[in-house]
């Protein structure tokens, strides 16, 4: 069984995409927990998608507090972390559930405005696919891996880098289960499609005056 948890900051405008990726899964996923980290962009969703578990934080908490109390939350025996920009493909859950390891990696498709940002932050990782981008993850690190939730609890997001603003918490899990010995499986198919635009950049901008962490998704 899988729990796929739906993070948000200031993506309250994208959300409902995200959300009807889930909604409309040829596998439903056992779970689906929508968090809003303190924007107040999200009120308007639960009564919009009852079945999915909403959690509208009154402050933010930012990206490693939030997700570690998520992860802590959850039951199912995987578990998948979605930023509210993106969505998956609709057999990704299927795919996914068939997989039997610690951590299931698998590829992704780059795509919004601001997709050939890619090039500069991943330079020569991506080729063309069908007016997007392709990147290829197979046996790699990447944000919405796929972690057999026990094991991932025992480790948490925990980690900051040294200016406590930007998170490293998705490196942190990865390194420390591969240390305790966790087993990696790919699935060879574009399931997320994650979405470069320009809200990504514009709500960071006030960080170097502001020293307070926000949701990196």
């Amino acid at each position: 069984m899988i729990t796929v948890v739906i993070a948000s900051y200031k993506y309250g405008h994208l959300a409902a995409h995200c959300i009807e990726s889930l909604l409309s899964q040829t596998q439903a996923a056992h779970r689906v927990i929508f968090v809003d980290d303190g924007a107040y962009d999200c009120s308007h969703l639960p009564a919009l998608y009852p079945s999915i578990e909403f959690i509208l934080r009154p402050v933010n908490l930012g990206v490693v507090d939030n997700f570690h109390d998520l992860l802590m939350m959850v039951d199912t025996e995987y578990v998948i972390f979605i930023g509210a920009d993106n969505w998956l493909r609709s057999d990704a859950i299927a795919l996914l559930s068939s997989a039997n390891a610690d951590i299931v990696t698998y590829d992704i498709v780059v795509t919004g405005e601001l997709k050939e940002e890619i090039h500069d932050r991943v330079p020569g990782e991506t080729q063309p696919y069908q007016g997007d981008l392709y990147w290829d993850r197979e046996g790699k690190h990447h944000g919405s891996m796929m972690y057999r939730t026990v094991l991932a609890q025992k480790i948490g997001y925990k980690k900051r880098f040294h200016d406590g603003i930007h998170p490293q918490e998705d490196w942190h899990l990865w390194d420390k289960m591969l240390e305790q010995g966790a087993s990696v499986s790919s699935v060879k198919e574009g399931l997320l499609f994650y979405r470069r635009h320009r809200e990504n950049f514009l709500k960071y901008e006030h960080l170097a005056q502001t020293p307070k962490e926000h949701d990196a998704l």
